[in-house]
């Protein structure tokens, strides 16, 4: 039995068309066998509030909308939901100042745990003249993870200790290595999409050690998932962060690639629909 349940924990490492091997083993075994199998799969494939549509896109469940009313601090904010102010949770400690007006259009997602003291999340809100913004700092981690696994990567494995930091992503291609930091882009001016919108020391930590495996031989890649459409241009906010578009050109010198993810954006999905280079 211990070999068993090894050999699906370690799958989880192993190049994708490898996966595919193990999880038909997983399925031809008896029901006993597959109960230890799934306890094994578990922890890496934590339980979420959305859903994968056939195109591969993130569709959230259970969302309605309200009115944005005010915000008392990072984490939570107040709507009008039926008629009534409702407390919501924040997806994003971000600023979002240009976004959360009074009486702008919201989307909230439904929580499934009872005991939350917050029955919603506010993932999206609605910006004249930019349609449906992606507020949820989660979400661009995992549309990224599922593009990825489209494209030809032998190894795909999140969350990467690296030095003094932990990154989004290591992966995998013949005989080349490569590390990604993703960060999600929601602020728009006149056009143009900025990052960050508030400081982020973290955000400058991550580029220097990408700068530093970039000279030890990692492909290293930060990506702008920009959380809204019709934006193909992501600067850093050095108004807010000077330090980070310091950070941020030592990286591109150094040999990291940054690149803007283009995404299709609705009030509940989110889908990567394109690459560019930055």
């Amino acid at each position: 039995m211990e070999r068993k349940e090894n050999t699906v924990k370690n799958c989880i490492d192993m190049p994708i068309f490898h996966r595919a091997i193990c999880a038909e083993n997983v399925t031809n075994k008896p029901l006993s066998d597959k109960r230890n199998c799934i306890r094994s799969f578990s922890p890496a494939v934590p339980r979420t509030n959305y859903v994968l549509g056939t195109e591969m896109n993130m569709k959230y469940k259970n969302t309605v909308e309200a009115l944005f009313h005010s915000r008392p601090n990072r984490f939570i904010a107040n709507v009008w939901l039926d008629g009534k102010l409702e407390t919501v949770h924040v997806k994003n400690t971000g600023r979002c100042r240009e976004l959360l007006i009074p009486n702008a259009s919201v989307v909230l997602q439904r929580s499934d745990n009872p005991a939350r003291k917050t029955k919603y999340d506010l993932i999206s809100v609605y910006k004249e003249k930019a349609g449906w913004v992606n507020i949820d700092s989660q979400a661009p981690n995992r549309v990224v993870k599922e593009w990825l696994l489209r494209q030809d990567y032998t190894l795909i494995r999140p969350e990467y200790n690296y030095g003094n930091s932990r990154l989004d992503f290591y992966m995998e291609r013949d005989d080349e290595k490569y590390l990604m930091e993703v960060k999600g882009c929601t602020l728009e001016i006149d056009g143009i999409g900025y990052f960050p919108d508030a400081p982020t020391e973290r955000g400058v930590r991550h580029l220097q050690e990408l700068a530093r495996a970039a000279s030890q031989g990692f492909h290293c890649i930060t990506a702008f998932v920009i959380q809204m459409e019709g934006i193909h241009e992501v600067r850093a906010n050095t108004a807010t962060h000077k330090e980070f578009g310091e950070a941020l050109d030592r990286a591109r010198e150094a040999g990291v690639q940054i690149v803007g993810m283009e995404c299709r954006v609705t009030k509940d999905t989110l889908e990567i629909a394109n690459e560019i280079i930055l």
